[in-house]
């Protein structure tokens, strides 16, 4: 037995609870089960319990064992003087207060329904794509629908705490840290690091700088990515390398290691060269792309953002050197529609974060609800199982759901999961 199922346990209530009474016979009623704990201390804070008649407020303290409580030191520790009940599976020993005091217990061994704990054990030990694959009949439709739309926004939140990150590094400043997100996220999966790390030693200031002459900007940043360090026989890579090496030493750059660009087992339109050049011609096409994406009306508007027009040169290459037949090469619907929901929607959530505006954080769900849903294995699996998305908030929801509750078995704590065990 774990000590998070007796937690679940006690907080919904989900035991036997006629003649409740502690372990010294005194009658117990649960006025206030109290909050969950998330941190030190108890485990539930504020609760109201009648025992023998009289009502306590106070902390309700839960373990598999009570002699738990002195292998955790609580005996000694002043936080837990407050503590009303003491719940346990089993009482291997009395607890007494510091003050010499009896701590009421509550037992629950025999209270806890079986088909609830056999329902637990069989998530624990299931060998499936998710924990409750095989009950997975037993959770209503409606309570897998509210649980996915708040894995919709559960996957925003989680989202904007890293961009937050990202936004404090830049000092506040939305536009570079909007830069360096549209960046990494047109390297996904492969050279997301590497073109994030490229926004992060080219930035955006700079490039703001020449962008009237589209050829600098990509000197710039094929400069700064290590790629103009061969030996071209070509023109226009041999004239990047020359106004690289001027603007080196003008700025002062330190570009990256060539070496750390992927092109192995992809589709030569994600070859890091290409994502590059269409990079550069985000910047060469618009000046405040965050400015723009907050006043955008409509997925169209979004969508427009990132039409871009290669340079001629990349029309008819992949890689520096080797020709290839002519192709406009501009961002495909499938990488646009990646952009709003891995950018876009989030920067939209975090901007209605931090200056308390709803507006935006709905303007962020409703892009999301606009766009279609995404094909991936996980969402494949999903709708193996019955749960299909019908856009991009809900396949966004099934992702959160996947790598945020079932793959670290946090059951306890999925309202999928808490169905299920209250069906059971």
């Amino acid at each position: 037995m774990r000590e998070d199922f007796l937690h679940y346990v006690w907080r919904y209530q989900h035991f036997l609870r006629p003649d409740l009474q502690t372990t010294s016979g005194e009658p117990v009623s649960v006025v206030e089960v109290g909050e969950p704990n998330l941190h030190g201390g108890p485990d539930f804070f504020n609760a109201r319990i009648r025992i023998d008649g009289t009502l306590w407020a106070g902390h309700v303290e839960i373990h598999v064992s009570a002699s738990e409580w002195h292998l955790h030191g609580h005996g000694t520790d002043p936080a837990y003087d407050n503590v009303i009940l003491h719940v346990v599976l089993e009482e291997d020993c009395t607890i007494f207060r510091s003050n010499g005091e009896r701590l009421p217990c509550l037992v629950l061994q025999r209270r806890i329904p079986p088909g609830i704990q056999t329902a637990y054990f069989r998530m624990l030990q299931e060998k499936s794509w998710i924990p409750c694959q095989t009950q997975w009949a037993r959770a209503g439709e409606m309570s897998k629908q509210l649980w996915l739309e708040r894995m919709s926004v559960a996957r925003l939140e989680q989202q904007t705490i890293r961009l937050k990150v990202i936004l404090d590094e830049f000092g506040g400043d939305w536009e570079e840290a909007f830069y360096c997100v549209i960046a990494r996220n047109l390297g996904q999966p492969v050279n997301a690091e590497a073109l994030e790390a490229l926004a992060r030693c080219t930035p955006r200031k700079l490039l703001l700088r020449k962008r009237s002459f589209p050829e600098l900007l990509e000197a710039l940043l094929f400069g700064q990515a290590g790629m103009l360090e061969g030996d071209f026989e070509e023109d226009y890579p041999l004239r990047l390398q020359q106004e690289y090496r001027f603007l080196q030493v003008q700025h002062d750059l330190c570009p990256l290691r060539g070496s750390m660009w992927k092109f192995m087992r992809m589709r030569p339109a994600n070859f890091p060269t290409v994502r590059i050049a269409q990079l550069a011609r985000l910047v060469y096409q618009g000046e405040d792309l965050f400015d723009k994406a907050m006043v955008a009306a409509g997925p169209g508007e979004w969508e427009r953002m990132f039409e871009v027009e290669i340079s001629q040169y990349w029309r008819t290459h992949y890689t520096f050197g080797h020709l290839s037949p002519p192709r406009n090469k501009s961002l495909g619907k499938t990488a646009v529609h990646s952009l709003l929901i891995n950018a876009v929607a989030p920067f939209l959530f975090l901007y209605g974060t931090v200056v308390h505006s709803p507006r935006h954080c709905q303007k962020a769900i409703e892009l999301l609800q606009a766009l279609p849903a995404e094909d991936n294995h996980i969402t494949r699996k999903w709708a193996e199982l019955g749960l299909k998305a019908q856009d991009a908030a809900q396949s966004q929801g099934l992702i959160q759901l996947k790598t945020g509750y079932c793959d670290r078995f946090k059951c306890l704590e999925c309202g999928i999961g808490h169905d299920i065990l209250k069906n059971a």
